[in-house]
């Protein structure tokens, strides 16, 4: 089975390693060909609104996929999630949510599964098999 491809991905992750990580394992997969990458919640949802203001390039440079980690500083992924929420109905069509994360705790599970543009919960590190099986 092939791989979904996608124009745009963004990792958001407060770690850079993870990040780094999680770059050379999309780039193997071969799913994309643009990686965007952010080390904090704030910065990518800057990024989103940013590309929402310049609506002719939004869809060139909206992320199809946003892999997306819970635990972070300053702005968290539900945090992130709550911003989102306020962006436009065609970002939030556009872009598929999936969380990225270490946390094993149940209630950060269904606690995502409560966003409806979030479609999948895997657990780091990210794999080969994950990103193949993807298709969201």
């Amino acid at each position: 089975m092939s791989a979904r491809k996608y124009q745009n991905v963004m990792l958001i992750d407060d770690n850079e390693i993870d990040n780094l990580i999680n770059q050379k394992m999309v780039e193997a997969a071969a799913i994309t060909q643009n990686i965007f990458t952010h080390s904090g919640a704030k910065s990518a949802i800057e990024f989103l609104r940013n590309a929402e203001k310049l609506a002719k390039a939004a869809a060139s440079l909206l992320p199809e996929v946003i892999f997306l980690d819970i635990d972070m500083p300053l702005m968290d992924g539900f945090q992130f999630l709550d911003q989102f929420d306020k962006l436009s109905a065609e970002t939030k069509k556009y872009c598929r949510i999936v969380i990225l994360t270490s946390s094993i705790n149940p209630q950060d599970m269904n606690k995502a599964k409560s966003y409806p543009y979030v479609k999948k919960f895997l657990n780091k590190p990210l794999n080969q098999d994950a990103l193949k099986s993807l298709d969201v």
